[in-house]
């Protein structure tokens, strides 16, 4: 009886590379206090090396192993592998503060890396601390994600003040770190200092009330920022209004989630008058912000007259019907509306609501509305928000 061989699978022979691989930094770290005893051997090696990375990547690499041994830590296969690309995916890899030291080491000699994503690495404040002096000076790195680090005020003061500085900065992921209102006039110095800052993340974290007074000011001045998410964070009352007079005076903003706040009525009206004045916001999203149908209303007064908004997200609203029609009502009576997608998922409609929504597709052809009872295949047409440029000093 013949026996058949099976070839060993792709995923079995990428983790043996990938075994090697931080088997070899091992042996390199290991073997780092004996290179003048081994001199012949290591230039023979570095020729290998440099054959297959080239010279800009032997130096990386032993900078990053040699770091890693400073600090005591295991270093991350990844980077080994990142070569000459300009993508560094070093999410959930744990690297923690001591990590973060030893890749800011490195990060400051490499050339090549355009974005760098440091999600769920638990860095706290101190490792934020040590990647914020590397992302100074760096004028390759565009685009940063150190979402979900809880690096809390500390880390939201070093990172908001590096960034300050780096005008090459263009998109900036900071959601879920446990930021509070002590780390929004960081934040807001950050909007007044950085023109050429195109997106922001600031989702799932603790801003309050003051946060949003110390941040409306700050938006309403800052000149480049194009799309803001604040979601999930914790804007009412006083606070709303205030962020919202922000966008009032704001001319470069397009896209702006306030998702999941607690906007409220007083909220929903100060942003229905911000949209009386702003003529540049393409994308609103205020779903669950408590807005009733009075609220719904007053916002509805900005959208009879607003002629660049083209989508509108209100679901999960206590509005009902009322304010849905209400709303849909201050729409038909703007000839000038731009609005492609009216949202009012999760809010039951009646009969009325749907007339009125025949009559306001005959006036607006291109409009979607969406409701509890009606969905809609509605396709989104990205905006150029974020399209980052090369940098002229990365090698080609």
């Amino acid at each position: 009886m013949g026996v058949t061989m099976r070839a060993p699978s792709k995923r079995s022979g990428e983790k043996e590379e990938q075994e090697e691989e931080v088997a070899a930094a091992a042996g390199r770290l290991a073997g780092a206090p004996e290179a003048e005893e081994c001199s012949d051997v290591d230039s023979d090696s570095d020729r290998e090396m440099e054959g297959i990375r080239g010279p800009g990547g032997l130096v990386k690499d032993t900078l990053y192993l040699r770091s890693c041994q400073a600090h005591s830590v295991v270093p991350a296969s990844c980077f080994l592998r990142q070569g000459s690309t300009p993508e560094l995916n070093l999410r959930h890899h744990g690297l923690g503060p001591q990590g973060a030291r030893a890749l800011a080491s490195a990060l400051t000699s490499n050339p090549y890396v355009k974005r760098l994503d440091l999600r769920d690495n638990g860095l706290c404040g101190a490792g934020v601390e040590a990647l914020a002096g590397a992302l100074s000076k760096s004028s390759t790195i565009c685009d940063v994600d150190l979402s979900e680090n809880q690096m809390g005020v500390v880390g939201a003061q070093a990172i908001c003040a590096a960034l300050a500085v780096n005008p090459t900065m263009q998109k900036v992921q900071l959601a879920g770190n446990g930021l509070e209102e002590h780390a929004a006039q960081y934040l807001a110095e950050l909007l007044l200092a950085h023109t050429g800052l195109k997106s922001l993340d600031l989702s799932y974290n603790q801003l309050t009330d003051h946060a949003g007074e110390i941040l409306g000011p700050a938006l309403a001045e800052n000149t480049g920022l194009t799309e803001l998410n604040i979601s999930w964070n914790h804007l009412r009352g006083p606070g709303a209004v205030a962020f919202a007079r922000g966008l009032e005076a704001n001319i470069f903003l397009r896209v702006l989630d306030i998702s999941y706040n607690g906007f409220g009525d007083p909220g929903a009206s100060a942003v229905g008058e911000a949209l009386k004045t702003n003529n540049v916001l393409e994308e609103l999203n205020m779903s669950n912000n408590r807005i009733s149908a009075v609220g719904a209303l007053s916002l509805g007064l900005g959208l009879r007259v607003n002629q660049t908004l083209r989508i509108l997200i209100m679901s999960r609203n206590p509005m009902r019907g009322e304010g849905c029609f209400g709303v849909l009502k201050s729409v038909r009576d703007n000839p000038m509306s731009a609005l492609e997608l009216l949202d009012f998922s999760q809010i039951q409609v009646d009969r009325e609501f749907d007339d009125l929504a025949s009559s306001v597709k005959v006036l607006l052809p291109a409009l979607h509305v969406k409701t509890a009872a009606h969905r809609v295949e509605y396709k989104k047409e990205l905006l150029p928000v974020f399209t980052p440029s090369l940098p002229a000093s990365v090698p080609k």
